[in-house]
């Protein structure tokens, strides 16, 4: 299983290659996950993709402190 973790806007996310799909979790300051189902990551994305996209579902919450989506490991 692959895990990626991003700051997206100031959240820390995670997105989980679980077979042939992506899921998207909120990442507490104390490891806990909550998985995020109002949110559908295609399963055709490249992990390369991942970042944009998720700028793209969240750019609402863009601010000067944190401006973009960044990838974390």
């Amino acid at each position: 299983m692959m895990v990626i973790k991003f700051n997206v806007f100031g959240k820390h996310m995670s997105v989980l290659r679980c077979g042939q799909e992506w899921q998207l979790y909120h990442e507490s300051d104390t490891s806990l996950r909550v998985r995020v189902y109002d949110v559908v990551l295609p399963p055709e994305l490249q992990q390369t993709e991942l970042s944009n996209y998720l700028d793209d579902i969240y750019h609402e919450y863009a601010s000067e402190t944190h401006p973009a989506v960044i990838k974390m490991n």
